[in-house]
């Protein structure tokens, strides 16, 4: 047998930092450079508006107030249409920026959020399992929900207050740049401290979002669990995780927001100190004769101007932030490489025609856990009907698996007609491998459409003939609305064993060239049985077949048996041979069955 080996644990890596995260966050959404540089021109004009009051009330006291000659009422009017005019170009130029920048990163994160869900729906079984089912619908939804907002309103006060500060600066520096030297002078702790900030913002952030997923996975697994919690009577204890989810979501945002207003308050505060030293140092200046009435007024609007993007930089630190979080969630699953790949253009199909089933010495181990599957080396002929089965816990399932590529075996390789499954494109493998699984999922849709699931062409005729062909159609037509019966969400509408008629008709119409039914008559009542067992003799009729099953009735009618214990093939060969030894693993099965069904 060959070794199987266990990859080394994984060293601890440290988060990217905020800059670099960003910056492969863009690089996974290149619909977001789309007309940056228009979007950027208009952001400039725009904010060239903003400078456009200050320089009006200067020049309209200077020239017009407090002209030489008296006041002239035509300049103050002539400053006043051009600053309205102005006024409406750049008005408009921010409608278009923002306009802009709402579509572009609806569709950017629109194909951002197709991505993930694609790149999560293709990871393997065993680490969908290991995630809790909130923490992984977060990232396609509330983490990119960040990202979105951050783009459409904190984005958009970035280029805003980012060209504000640049032209803003440019106009004081031309007024006097004593003054704005000042204003640098008592802005520059500020700076500082925010961006101190601005790490540890990075730090509680990303808590707040992890703290968002664990909160939804905690409310999704009590929804669909009601039914267990009211039958045990656990209602309080669900509450108090809840509780507990909901009060460590609520902590992680108090300390946020106290790192936010604590940055803010830090702007405030260097705000007072500008405006106070202006108004200091410009009168002092005026007594010189360096600065006019006008220039002194102007720059206090300017200052007023300059403050806005420092005291809205914590805001919009915020969101970035946030956002940063949310981005980062989103790239460690984006990184996750997929441990069962397709292939796609370097792999091939699977030859035309019924398939043989080869397991060569095949183990299985699950991360971190006891080999599950040792030494199975076996064929399975086309066409036909093999029963497996074994206690529970034997390996029964995870065979399944294996052979229909949900997971891939630790050592040794499993063929198909002959070709490796590793090397199949996954295209080839699903349109002619079937799994039934144990649960027999439907998805939230009528009877039709959950069975259109697997060839969407099929036609009104087509649909009535497979439930007639597989001795369904009184089924079918006893239900409410028949074919157009709704299932409910994960098909809860119908009963276990009526779930499971809707999967095998689904696997039906798919055609395949291998069926996989995992337990698809367990847990249900005999009646139900009775209508299953006869829909799967017509299913299976014809194609090879690999049933995991508990109850042997299976097993009688299959072609052959084999038997699985601890992980290990025990047995092998029809059912009425492996009978003929008593003491056998099958044979105490077998009786074992029977006696329960007396």
């Amino acid at each position: 047998m060959t070794a199987v080996t266990t990859a080394p644990a994984a060293a601890p890596v440290a988060a990217p930092g905020a800059i670099a995260t960003a910056r492969r966050g863009f690089a996974l959404s290149p619909e977001l450079r789309t007309g940056l540089a228009g979007t950027l021109a208009l952001a400039v004009v725009s904010m060239a508006g903003r400078v456009a009051v200050p320089i009006a009330v200067q020049q309209g006291i200077d020239r017009g107030i407090r002209a030489p000659g008296g006041p002239d009422l035509g300049v103050v009017l002539t400053v006043v249409m051009i600053t309205l005019a102005t006024l409406v170009v750049t008005t408009t130029c921010g409608y278009l920026m923002t306009r802009r920048l709402f579509t572009v990163s609806e569709t950017a994160l629109g194909g951002l959020r197709s991505r993930t869900f694609r790149h999560i729906h293709d990871l393997s079984m065993l680490h969908q399992q290991s995630e809790r089912r909130g923490t992984l619908t977060s990232r396609v939804t509330t983490d990119i929900d960040q990202i979105t907002q951050f783009l459409q309103t904190g984005g958009v006060m970035l280029l805003v207050t980012s060209g504000q500060l640049i032209v803003t600066t440019i106009v004081m520096l031309v007024y006097s740049w004593q003054l704005t030297l000042v204003v640098f002078a008592a802005f520059l702790p500020a700076v500082v401290v925010i961006r101190l900030f601005q790490k540890r913002l990075a730090v509680v952030y990303r808590s707040v979002r992890e703290n968002t997923g664990a909160l939804l996975g905690a409310i999704g697994e009590s929804v669909v669990g009601a039914v267990v919690i009211r039958a045990y009577g656990v209602a309080g204890r669900t509450e108090k995780r809840l509780d507990s989810a909901i009060d460590r979501l609520r902590v992680s945002q108090q300390r946020a927001l106290r790192t936010s207003v604590t940055g803010f308050s830090t702007g405030e505060l260097a705000a007072g100190v500008a405006l106070a030293a202006v108004v200091v140092v410009g009168v002092l200046l005026g007594l010189d004769g360096g600065l006019s009435v006008g220039q002194l007024t102007a720059f206090l609007f300017l200052v007023t101007l300059f403050i806005q993007p420092v005291q809205i930089a914590t805001e919009v630190l915020n969101e970035a932030q946030n956002a940063v979080a949310g981005w980062r969630r989103v790239l460690d699953v984006l990184d996750i490489e997929p441990d069962v790949a397709d292939p796609d253009d370097e792999g091939v199909n699977l030859p035309a025609g019924p398939l043989s089933v080869t397991f060569r010495d095949v183990a299985y181990r699950y991360p971190g856990g006891p080999i599950v599957l040792a030494d199975v080396d076996l064929t399975i002929a086309p066409r036909t009907k093999v029963a497996v089965v074994g206690e529970t816990g034997s390996g029964k399932t995870t065979f399944a698996k294996l052979l229909t590529r949900l997971m891939d075996p630790s050592s040794g390789e499993v063929l198909l007609g002959g070709v490796p499954l590793t090397t199949v494109r996954f295209s080839s493998l699903r349109s002619r491998v079937v799994m039934v699984p144990q649960d027999g999922f439907l998805f939230d849709a009528t009877v039709a459409e959950n069975v259109r699931f697997a060839r969407p062409e099929l036609t009104d005729e087509q649909l009535e003939l497979a439930f007639v062909e597989l001795g369904l159609a009184d089924w079918v037509e006893g239900l409410p609305h028949g074919h157009a019966t709704p299932v409910g969400e994960r098909g809860e509408a119908l009963s276990v064993g009526e779930r499971q008629l809707v999967a095998l008709v689904r696997a039906y119409v798919a055609d395949p060239d291998l069926l996989v039914l995992d337990e698809a008559t367990s847990a249900v009542d005999p009646a139900t049985e009775v209508r299953l067992q006869r829909a799967l003799d017509a299913v299976t009729r014809g194609r090879t077949t690999v049933a995991i099953a508990h109850r042997l009735s299976t097993a009688q009618s299959a072609d052959e048996v084999i038997v699985v214990d601890a992980g290990r093939v025990v047995q092998r060969g029809p059912h009425a041979e492996l009978l003929r030894d008593t003491d056998s693993i099958y044979a105490k099965l077998y009786a074992s069955w029977v006696e329960q069904t007396r």
